[in-house]
């Protein structure tokens, strides 16, 4: 027996270690993917941190206060509110000065962002249908009672005394406020403000300035 072991018997080959250094042993493999998990931690960390950082809010206008169809804004009745830019909907009032001294058209609640399809504005008849050529046209009814049925958006078919239709699916604009429910005399009678086409307000307007109209709910 050879007490000196010709070095194979007392310890590893250089081969042998070199080997196993190259090797990826249990105890690598976890240590690798430990990091490689860190790593990605750190990642989402940075990512969502920035994210909260860059994210911008937006002033808004909000109502102050209940408001009614027919009423006319003034700058008690609005206040600021910052919300994520991300949530800001299309026609949203930045400034005081948009909304005031025009004519909500329709319940807004307290709390809500006022848009401009809520007022009067020479944007509200594209607003509402999507039209550049639209129009708002002041309608009596000859049926003054139907006023308190509408709403704001309602789509209505106006006809004259002869049951000819002379605008279909005009959007309801502005409901005066405090509508009557029983008939009374044409002057007290408000009229209501719809949104056509502009060839169908022409027709519309022409037939109403002698007699009130009828209207038709969808």
């Amino acid at each position: 027996m050879n007490i000196f072991g010709g070095g194979s018997a007392l310890g590893p080959r250089l081969r042998d270690r070199v080997g196993h250094a190259l090797r990826p042993g249990w105890a690598r493999s976890v240590m690798i993917r430990r990091s490689a998990a860190l790593l990605l931690v750190a990642v989402a960390v940075v990512v969502g941190v920035t994210g909260q950082r860059t994210r911008t809010d937006a002033p808004v206008l909000v109502a102050a206060r209940d408001l009614l169809p027919g009423h006319t804004v003034t700058g008690t009745d609005l206040r600021e509110l910052r919300i994520p830019v991300d949530l800001v909907p299309d026609g949203a009032l930045r400034l005081t000065a948009d909304g005031e001294s025009h004519t909500v058209t329709g319940p807004v609640r307290a709390g809500e962002i006022v848009t401009e399809a809520r007022l009067l504005s020479p944007r509200l008849p594209m607003e509402l249908t999507g039209r550049a050529d639209a129009r708002l046209v002041p309608v009596r009814l000859a049926d003054d009672t139907v006023a308190s049925l509408l709403r704001a958006g309602d789509l209505v078919d106006v006809l004259n005394a002869q049951a000819q239709i002379l605008a279909a699916g005009a959007i309801v604009a502005l409901v005066p406020g405090g509508a009557p429910t029983t008939p009374t005399r044409a002057a007290s009678n408000p009229p209501i403000l719809l949104a056509m086409t502009e060839t169908a307000a022409h027709r519309v307007a022409g037939a109403g300035l002698d007699v009130p109209l009828a209207v038709v709910l969808h």
